[in-house]
């Protein structure tokens, strides 16, 4: 049986060739692009990779608008990407998240830690994909299985991490979640991850949930709780 299919989108061949060996060795059934044109071709074809491994410093676009392009793309948008990048500057994972990256890491990375990460990921796949519930708050309804959000029935698109938190404060309702809780359950392996980063993300799903971002509340000094009661008109 094949393992999982990752996409390497990467120019540097001498790391590609690291990259397939190793992923090869762990199971995984690796692709590769040397651009981020080959990439976005690559990606879009059936059957799509189950994970991509995306470099920022591609020679032909850069790896935030193969990210872009991914993401508005319909049989894509739901791939996890990892970028990858030699800056490490809190801007450069900002701008990737925001364009839908699920994760990142800085170059020079340890390969074994990238291969955790990258299983972490798919983990969180096959969390969306898996039988679920549906439920419906108020004026959202999500769909666990589809990893579908609506707002008064109009769909709202969230990268997998914004997805797994969004649902995590649903399943915990009513309780408050430490920021410490947030990146032990939702973003497991992510030792650089800071808890500055779990306030940026709950930013984005807020503004993603719009009308109803008051659904999510701020204990201040504590952390984050969805409310147990919603109201209709709320």
């Amino acid at each position: 049986m094949v393992g999982p299919s990752i996409l390497i989108i990467e120019d540097e061949q001498d790391l590609v060739r690291t990259l397939e060996y190793s992923l090869q060795h762990e199971g995984f059934h690796p692709r590769t692009a040397l651009t981020g044109a080959q990439g976005i071709e690559i990606a879009t074809q059936e059957p799509v990779p189950d994970l991509i491994l995306l470099d920022i410093m591609l020679p032909d676009i850069a790896g935030t608008e193969v990210c872009r392009r991914l993401r508005s793309l319909e049989n894509t948008k739901y791939i996890p990407i990892v970028m990858a990048t030699a800056k490490g500057e809190e801007i450069d994972r900002v701008v990737g998240f925001e364009l839908g990256a699920d994760d990142y890491v800085t170059k020079p990375y340890s390969i074994r830690e990238l291969i955790l990460r990258l299983r972490v990921l798919l983990r969180r796949k096959q969390f969306s994909i898996v039988n679920g519930p549906r439920i419906t708050l108020g004026r959202l309804r999500v769909d666990v299985q589809g990893h579908r959000v609506w707002i008064d029935e109009q769909e709202t698109i969230f990268t997998t991490l914004e997805f797994k938190l969004l649902w995590k404060l649903i399943e915990r309702r009513g309780r408050v979640q430490s920021r410490e809780t947030l990146l032990t359950d939702v973003w497991g392996i992510n030792a650089e991850v800071t808890t500055r980063t779990v306030d940026t993300h709950i930013m984005r799903v807020r503004h993603k949930l719009g009308v109803v971002q008051e659904y999510i509340e701020t204990l201040r000094g504590v952390g984050y709780r969805f409310r147990e009661q919603i109201e209709q008109n709320y």
